[in-house]
């Protein structure tokens, strides 16, 4: 499994647009196990993507998906800059099956 977990600063008054804008693009990802947009509590403008991928080329195969590059570009213009981001491994949990 493949996962990612990141952090986007929209901009100011921009945060519910976004988040509505990552929701829709998410239908019909071949290979994508989670997607949890959430907002982020101490910080008003930040929002955290957690993804969990049945492999690294299922997600790089994601971001030729029509709906996401759709989403990409119309999200580009609300997005201030990004935080931290992270690669990860994961190895289960509720939700996933265990390899």
């Amino acid at each position: 499994m493949f996962g990612l977990i990141g952090k986007m600063i929209a901009a100011p008054g921009q945060r519910e647009a976004l988040i509505a804008i990552l929701l829709d693009g998410i239908a019909g990802m071949p290979g994508c196990l989670s997607y949890v947009v959430a907002r982020d509590v101490t910080d008003e403008h930040a929002i955290w993507v957690t993804e969990v991928w049945d492999s690294k080329d299922s997600h790089a195969a994601s971001l030729q998906l029509p709906s996401v590059r759709a989403a990409i570009a119309k999200g580009k213009p609300l997005i201030a800059g990004f935080g931290d981001y992270v690669a990860t491994e994961p190895v289960g949990g509720v939700g996933l099956q265990d390899e």
